[in-house]
This record gives C-alpha cells, sequence and structure tokens, in this order.
C-alpha cells in the first residue's frame, strides 16, 4: 500500500522538525524524513537570530537590524512575522528548558573558547553565567576533557572587558577515565553518583573557589538528572553554578534534539529515519513522491505539499565539486560564480561567496530555476539548504532555520486545506 501524507518534510534538523511542527498545527497529516541523526549534537543548543551583520557586531536588538541585510536574505524573503512564528513554535516546544522569551534582545553567553556569544533562546542551566551579571566566575575544566581549556578560556573572556573578574581551574574528575574522555560519559557518572561523585566533585572545586560567587563547567553536569545535579553543586558550593555550551558531542545539542522530537511525536508528526531520499517523481510541475533508498528498494513517500530542509554545505543539502554547486535531490538550481575562485576570499574569516550558496527561493520560498520560475509548484525549501545568507558570520544559523521553516510549514499546511 503506497505511503501517503499531506505533507513530507525531508531533513530532520532544526528547520526539518519546525516545518513539520508548523504544518501540524494546520490540523493536516506530516512526516518528517531524516537520513541520519540530527547535526545538534554537534551544535551548542544555543538559538541565535542575529548577532552581527557586514562582520560587525555584537548587536543587541536583532529584529532592528533585519532591514539591514541585503534583499536576499532569507530573513528580508519571510519577514519578521515569521521569525517571530519561528521562536514562538521553538518556546512552545522546549517549555521552560530555555530562556530568553521576555525580551528581543539578545543575551550574552560565555563560550567553551572565553568569547562572548549574543543569542536569543539558551538553556535555562546557561542562565546563571550570563555575561551581562556581574559577578566573579570561576570556570572549571578537567584533565579529562581535552577541547576546554579553563585557564586559557577564563584568560580570553578577561581580555574582552566583562564587568567582573574570571579566573580559571583544571580539577581531576573524581572518577578516572582516559584521556580523551567524552562529555557524555562524565554526564552519566553523575547523573548516577556512584562513589560520591557529586561530594568529591563539589569538594575539589571549593578548593579552588577562592570567593567566587558563580562556577561555569562545561556542559556535562548530568543528563538525565541535570538539574539535581546542580542543585546539589549549587548547595555544596554555595554558589551559582551553570553550564558552558560545548563543541561535539554537545549534551546541550542532544537534549534539545530529544525535546523537539518529543514535541513532533506529541503534535502527531510520523518520522521515518534511518534511509535516504535518492530522488523523486514529478509531473507536470509537481512533485508527487520523493524515492527513499531501502536496502537497494527505492520505495515512494506521496504527499500533496513537500518541504525541502536537508541543510547547506555541511549538511551535505548542498554539493559541490571543483566545477559547480548543486543540490543534489531535486536538482533545484544553486546560483555560484563560474570562476572557482570567486568562491572565496583569501582572509580565513573574510567574506565568501561560498558561505550563501544555497537554492534561490522565490517570496514564497519556492525554489527557482535558472529562468527565475518556480522549479516545483509544491515544494518549499527551508533552513541551511537556502541561499543568501552567511549563517556563521552572522551568527543566525538557528533564527534562519526556524523562521524558515516555520515559514514553509505552514504555507505547507495552508495549501493542503485551501
Amino acid at each position: 500500500m503506497p505511503i501517503r501524507d499531506d505533507v513530507l518534510v525531508v531533513g530532520g534538523g532544526i528547520a526539518g522538525m519546525t516545518a513539520a511542527l508548523a504544518a501540524a498545527e494546520s490540523g493536516v497529516q506530516v512526516r518528517l524524513l531524516s537520513h541520519k541523526k540530527s547535526t545538534l549534537r554537534q551544535a551548542s543548543g544555543l538559538v541565535d537570530v542575529l548577532g552581527a551583520v557586514d562582520g560587525e557586531g555584537p548587536i543587541a536588538d536583532p529584529f532592528e537590524a533585519i532591514d539591514r541585510l541585503p534583499e536576499t536574505h532569507p530573513y528580508r524573503i519571510v519577514g519578521v512575522d515569521a521569525i517571530r512564528d519561528g521562536l514562538g513554535i521553538f518556546d512552545s516546544a522546549v517549555g521552560d528548558a530555555y530562556v530568553g522569551s521576555h525580551t528581543d534582545r539578545n543575551a550574552l553567553v560565555l563560550t567553551h573558547g572565553g568569547t562572548i556569544k549574543p543569542t536569543a533562546r539558551y538553556p535555562a542551566s546557561v542562565e546563571p553565567g550570563l555575561a551581562s551579571v556581574p559577578e566573579d566566575t570561576l570556570l572549571v575544566g578537567f584533565r579529562e576533557l581535552t577541547d576546554f581549556d579553563a585557564p586559557a578560556a577564563a584568560d580570553h573572556l578577561a581580555a574582552t572587558g566583562v564587568p567582573f573578574e574570571v579566573d580559571g581551574a583544571t580539577v581531576e574528575f573524581p572518577i578516572t577515565f582516559r584521556d580523551d574522555a567524552r562529555t557524555t560519559r562524565l554526564a552519566k557518572a553523575l547523573d548516577d553518583d556512584e562513589e560520591n561523585v557529586r561530594e568529591r566533585l563539589a569538594e575539589a572545586v571549593a578548593a579552588e573557589l577562592d570567593g567566587h560567587g558563580r562556577v561555569g563547567f562545561p556542559a556535562m553536569l548530568g543528563d538525565d538528572h541535570d538539574d539535581a545535579v546542580r542543585a546539589e553543586l549549587e548547595d555544596r558550593l554555595g554558589a551559582a553554578v551553570f553550564d558552558i555550551p560545548t563543541g561535539p558531542p554537545s549534551l546541550l545539542g542532544m537534549q534539545l534534539e530529544d525535546r523537539l522530537i518529543s514535541a513532533l511525536d506529541a503534535a502527531g508528526v510520523r518520522m521515518a529515519s534511518g534511509n535516504p531520499a535518492v530522488g523523486y517523481e514529478a509531473d507536470e510541475g509537481r512533485i508527487e513522491s520523493v524515492l527513499v533508498d531501502r536496502r537497494g528498494t527505492e520505495v515512494p513517500y506521496y504527499a500533496d505539499e513537500f518541504v525541502l530542509a536537508t541543510g547547506g554545505l555541511v549538511g551535505k543539502g548542498i554539493d559541490s565539486d571543483r566545477e559547480s554547486v548543486t543540490e543534489p535531490l531535486f536538482g533545484c538550481h544553486v546560483p555560484h560564480p563560474d570562476d572557482r575562485y570567486e568562491w572565496s576570499e583569501a582572509a580565513a574569516f573574510g567574506d565568501h561567496a561560498f558561505a550563501r550558496f544555497g537554492v534561490d527561493p522565490d517570496d514564497d520560498l519556492r525554489p527557482r530555476d535558472e529562468s527565475g520560475d518556480e522549479h516545483f509548484a509544491n515544494l518549499r525549501a527551508a533552513g541551511g539548504v537556502l541561499g543568501g545568507a552567511d549563517v556563521a558570520r552572522e551568527k543566525s544559523a538557528a533564527g534562519v532555520s526556524l523562521a524558515t521553516g516555520a515559514y514553509a510549514g505552514r504555507r505547507a499546511g495552508e495549501e493542503v486545506t485551501q
């Protein structure tokens, strides 16, 4: 029997999950297709809307800066209302696990590299460590976690001119792991609290505390029982305890993924994962199905409306070789200079053209072909697969995914119900 839904979303990242949630609010049947695990486990778990324009930041109010972006930027196409809609969907999905919805202004979050990042939504466990809070701060690292150097991060942070004293200390984790242990192993040990690991950790940190009013740890303070771990450490230390977002594997990113998947399940979205989408069937300018490779057999997934949310160059939603840049699933047009030497600049952190590569959307987020016409009438794109935004330089990746995912999903749901 054919697999058929009203809306089919291809891609399991923030954009795809947001699109699926938005479409489901129309009361239609939605399916989310994803091949591999979401890149959220490599992400910080923060939700940035806009932190810089033309390399200049940090921006205090991202909404006031939208008009400074090029007209081809996804934010300019979908508008401020879609940004707010995407954030609203996110807030409903994660509940009180995240904060920041009380204001339009960015918060300044400490990073594991000792920098300050402007962000719109952030885990509640991060909030006590905001740079705007003038509280002397101790950063704690572990010899087992080689990717976080607390003393170096403290020095970098102090050099930014933060309004508080900041120091760093490296301690031994109470349980011995190999030198390259992942944060998830430490988190599990704190969850289980075998051998009184929480108490022993507090004792090790207390010896370095020296009057600091708050303590920042790389985000590894438990997974299933993280609230209880932080509460116990705060009680034993007599100081506020907060998470510092880390690189992969990111515990905060994995926790965010779990919350979004729970929201999808509650919304009745059907999810299919583990098999790649490899092609499509179309007729008279409309997609009829997406073909999914199941152990060498191409299985069609039919729908009335489709959302492409497969990511950008990093997520393989956009592909490239030495000659061209392509969108591999539907063959959508990706504008790019013919001369490959124009794809980038000499400066490592310059204004690189490749960072903005993606499909070219019309004002309804439908990918356009080389002549400027819609590629398919029932296809919209969202997130990193869209061109026009340098999300790393702008600090806007999650925000673009939320805004365009919300817009594309809602429009897909509306088309079905009309």
